[in-house]
């Protein structure tokens, strides 16, 4: 049976899934199990091997999925425990490394300034739009990400070379730059060798042999197997052989190819002989007869390096470098019998591939599916082919795929000679030969069981001082039985000799190059700079290749990359498309900018009809975006009743509710006049409001005032002790506080009061009690000094004392005020307002005007009072969600500390954890709203849909949690996330209104 579990948001590179898979898949009780990110074309391999289930197809990109098929569904439970533990290790690990980690580009560059090269370990389908961001930026890419399109490679080579940058990639799985190995890559001596290669194991091959014959590489430019193709016509190859030819440690440069495009190949070779410095070609698949000119060309990646060698010491290079290899065969294997090459290196197997068939006449390289060389019984197999290695990790890091075929095919009577490659290095596997060599060793058993011969012969590809220890590992396979070579030719000439054939190497003359030679271009200054200099990367995706940058001097971040808007491909388009116009920065500047100059003073309170003419009429306002009185939820419904009642327009409730139900009241969103309202948000007409008016250019916004707390209307309830504070709160309570106002010049400057309060831990959304207070200090003595009778004093300061959340009220009308003064510029991505109704929660940006974007609202989480719990909790609702807009409540939950128990967030650290969050979203600080707890930051400010949809992080709103039911109140207080469609709705709308096309 098949069992999955879903982990959202849990992002971890394909290497460590792999590596996990291996660890799970060996439990007891597992019959197979696979642990892959949710990406569409993971979601394929699950289904191919079976394993696809209805949880899988509901996984994001940024979903870790983790399926098991076992008969005993404790077994899950196991699996669980070791992935936490698998987990667990890599988070301790990042943290004993002390490498930098960051979230985003702007944060990468920020803590690394001097990146000059990003190097990319992501799924392919990504890949491109991350390195085109990384050369915007102006550094150089390398890219091990494979999967690429041969377009998008083009175009970006082509980009690189505009800006004068290297695109080293795609696919590109080694590099050495200034000494500083990259990818899997071997530790070498820094030397006067310099290379430029399309693949990755023939740089470690003949790297590997440089330095064992007592040279140096100082750089190894990787361009990725296509580079010399007709459509990308070596792009990355030539920029980087002109900018070795005027670097002046290098004396000899080496140039690497699989088998080129004519055209291509003859245009490199003119460049090439239009160099000063002496170069070694090698083009695998090519047998030169030859040298020509300035170039020397090899037939083998040993002779490759033996020929680099002699020219960077000044020796004279030899006609013909075949040395002898031991052992002598005295005894060559019986007619009929093969070699099975199982290789984990691609070049490699394509040079074995290539001499096999030379030396056997076997009519070149025969590929099939999998296969370098499949011809007359002689398989050569590249294990790290994409048809081994779905879903799996590549066979230099893990050796389950080899240890299979050993056993395949050592139970083949036919197979004489099992040829293998041990690859060494940064990224391979800790110890690969002993991984191998019990294997080894039950092959040699059986074969000596059946009475015939079989040999293992190897090459080890490594140095001395690879973390593998290169000769230990020849040791080990040698005590084992194997017959081990220094290169990989010599294995393959070693496995000829037992098959009766001996390898021939033609002498080689120089001849003259025929052709024209062509002035060079100066290297650009981008090139220059990275051959010399150390290296500083940064890093997305595999952790561990930051190990080997940091062990020889280069700078690293690592840059904890997952994919961005979830990886849907329409809005990763569309972010691209709006990130590379800066009048949209320009924009949402302007917009932020309005709201952190704005100006909120708190000027009156009068009644909301005397302000807001709609209400001259039967109509109330509601909060969030527009909603019918059906579709209404409780509490909103109970508060429209109420406010019924206290209108007069019904004596009862029947009464009111016929009205109601029959559309005989008309209704309008409080965001629709300039207003806010707390939870139902219902207003009506003699309902006294707050006026705050932000005095930059007179923009008012109003709000009904704070009832306090128990039953109370903006929870639902509508009984006569609700309806009698209402009248109480207009005859009274909104009279005195208006005539106070009035007392001080220019109104109660808002500011003030905030910044105050957010200093004595008040966040403004579920903490109000240090602004409330501050409020009743300076409303106060204006009171005592009105001409009205003492007990009307004391009644309003008495509902002022112990009304905690009265500022609340008039934070969200001062929100409005800010948000309407920024909405009058209708450019760029800016939230400029956040709402709910109790169905749908409502977005509005800034470049959209009052365009309304929804989806279905979430219900908070939080903690509950006793006897409640979340089955009696009504859909998040109300307009208090404007604070979170201007950047205070959930988004200012670091100056809380003492709410975030209240609303389930935790301790301190989860608060700042979620302050840190938020910040992800927003474009920049307040300074006039500075957190002591936060290091002084100020408040954010300006939440951008760009990053909402981005990075996935949704606003965090602090909120009361109201009962289902009408009239029940407040139940708890909690969190609410708003959804991410509002976002991901308005970023296309957004771009649509600028003409870009949308898939």
């Amino acid at each position: 049976m098949l069992h999955t579990v879903i982990k959202p948001n849990s992002y971890q590179d394909s290497i460590n899934l792999m590596l996990l898979t291996n660890a799970v898949s060996t439990l007891p009780g597992v019959i197979q199990g696979s642990i892959m990110m949710g990406t569409e074309a993971n979601k394929d391999i699950f289904n191919n091997a079976g394993l696809y289930t209805n949880e899988v197809g509901g996984a994001t990109p940024n979903d870790m999925v983790i399926v098991v098929e076992t008969a005993d569904a404790t077994v899950v439970d196991k699996v669980m425990e070791e992935v936490d533990r698998f987990l667990n290790d890599l988070s301790v690990k990042k943290k004993s490394d002390g490498i930098k980690s960051v979230k985003n580009w702007k944060d990468a560059k920020e803590q690394l300034p001097d990146a000059n090269v990003a190097l990319f370990s992501i799924p392919g389908i990504y890949a491109a739009d991350e390195i085109e961001k990384a050369l915007d930026e102006g550094m150089h890419a390398f890219s091990f990400s494979d999967n690429v399109s041969l377009d998008d490679e083009v175009r970006l080579k082509k980009k690189a070379h505009e800006k004068g940058l290297l695109l080293m990639g795609p696919d590109c799985g080694t590099g050495i730059i200034s000494g500083v190995p990259i990818a899997f890559t071997n530790v070498v001596k820094p030397g006067n060798i310099s290379i430029v290669a399309a693949s990755g194991t023939g740089i470690q091959e003949v790297t590997t042999i440089i330095e064992r014959l007592g040279g140096g590489v100082i750089h190894a430019i990787g361009t990725g197997g296509r580079d010399l193709s007709s459509a990308v016509k070596a792009i990355t190859t030539k920029d980087a052989i002109i900018g070795l030819e005027q670097h002046d440690p290098t004396d000899v440069i080496v140039v690497i190819s699989k088998p080129p495009a004519k055209e291509v190949r003859d245009d490199v070779m003119q460049l090439l002989q239009s160099l000063s410095k002496p170069v070694v070609a090698i083009f695998l698949g090519e047998r030169p007869e030859n040298h020509e000119g300035n170039v020397y060309l090899a037939h083998t990646l040993e002779e490759t390096a033996q020929i680099a060698v002699d020219l960077a010491q000044g020796n004279q290079v030899k006609a013909n470098y075949l040395e002898e290899i031991q052992p002598i065969v005295e005894k060559p294997l019986e007619k009929g019998k093969t070699v099975k090459g199982l290789y984990s290196g691609g070049t490699l197997a394509n040079e074995a591939g290539m001499l096999i068939s030379e030396a056997l006449e076997l009519g070149g390289l025969i590929k099939t599916e999998g296969y370098i060389l499949k011809a007359n019984g002689f398989e050569i197999m590249d294990l790290g082919d994409d048809i081994y290695t779905q879903g799996k990790p590549h066979p230099m890091i893990d050796p389950d795929v080899r240890i299979r075929k050993i056993k395949e095919y050592s139970k083949d009577a036919n197979t004489g000679v099992i040829l293998l490659d041990v690859v060494l290095g940064y990224g391979s596997h800790p110890d690969m030969v002993n991984a191998l060599i019990p294997t080894i060793k039950e092959a040699f058993t059986q074969a000596k069981n059946d009475n015939r011969r079989l040999y293992f012969v190897a090459s080890v590809c490594g140095t001395k001082d690879d973390p593998q220890d290169y000769n230990k590992s020849v040791s080990d396979l040698k005590e084992a039985g194997v017959l081990v070579e220094t290169s990989n030719a010599r294995a393959v000439r070693l496995a000829l000799r037992i098959m009766g054939k001996e390898f021939v190497e033609v002498s080689k003359q120089t001849v003259p190059y025929e052709k024209e030679k062509i002035s060079l271009p100066v290297v650009s200054a981008g090139v220059d700079a990275l051959l010399n200099s150390t290296p500083s990367i940064i890093n997305l995706g595999i952790e561990s290749f930051t190990e080997s940058i940091l062990a020889f001097g280069g700078a690293t971040v690592q840059f904890d990359w997952r994919p961005v808007a979830g990886g849907n491909r329409t809005l990763i388009k569309i972010l691209n498309d709006l990130n590379r116009r800066a009048e949209i920065d320009q924009s949402n500047e302007k917009v932020i900018g309005r709201m952190r100059d704005s100006q909120p003073f708190l000027m009156d309170v009068v009644s909301a009809k005397s302000v807001i003419p709609e209400l001259n009429e039967k109509v109330l306002l509601h909060a969030g975006p527009p909603i019918l009185y059906s579709e209404m939820t409780g509490p909103m419904k109970g508060s429209c009743i109420g406010a019924v009642l206290f209108e007069g327009w019904a004596a009862t409730e029947d009464e009111a509710l016929d009205q109601l139900e029959s559309g005989a009241i008309r209704f309008i969103p409080c965001h629709h006049v300039n207003a806010v309202g707390p939870m139902g948000g219902i207003t009506s007409g003699n309902m006294p409001v707050v006026v705050v008016e932000n005095k930059q250019d007179g923009t008012s916004a109003y709000c009904i005032m704070n009832e306090g707390i128990g039953k109370v209307l903006r929870f639902g309830a509508y009984s006569q002790e609700v309806i009698d504070r209402l009248s109480w709160m207009q005859n009274v309570l909104g009279p005195v506080l208006s005539k106070a106002l009035k007392t001080i010049d220019g109104g109660l400057n808002i500011n003030v009061i905030i910044a105050k309060a957010i200093t004595m831990g008040d966040e403004f959304h579920q903490r109000n009690i240090a602004a409330s207070l501050i409020f009743l200090k300076e409303i106060t003595p204006a009171i005592i000094q009105l001409d009205i009778e003492d007990t009307q004093k004391k009644e309003v300061i008495e509902f002022l004392a112990k009304t905690d959340q009265f500022f609340l009220n008039i934070m969200m009308a001062t929100s409005k005020s800010m948000v309407d003064y920024a909405r009058k510029i209708q450019e760029g991505t800016v939230v400029t307002t956040m709402t709910r109704n109790g169905r749908n929660f409502g977005v509005r940006i800034s470049g959209m005007g009052d365009e309304w974007f929804t989806a279905p609202v979430n219900t908070p989480d939080g903690l509950y009072f006793t006897g409640y719990s979340a089955a009696d909790a009504n859909p998040d609702i109300g307009d208090s969600a404007i604070t979170e807009t201007v950047g205070v409540g959930g988004m200012a939950m670091v100056a809380a500390p003492g709410v975030t128990r209240f609303v389930g967030a935790g301790g301190f650290e989860d608060a700042l954890r979620v302050s840190n969050e938020m910040e992800e979203i927003c474009i920049a600080h307040n300074p006039n709203f500075s957190i002591p707890t936060w290091d002084f930051n100020g408040s954010l400010l300006g939440i951008d849909i760009r990053k909402v949809v981005e990075t996935g992080i949704t606003p965090v709103i602090n909120t009361g949690i109201a009962h289902k039911e009408a009239g029940v109140g407040q139940i708890g207080a909690g969190t609410v996330r708003a959804p991410l469609a509002c976002f991901e709705k308005a970023l296309i709308a957004y771009a649509l209104s600028l003409g870009i096309a949308v898939e």
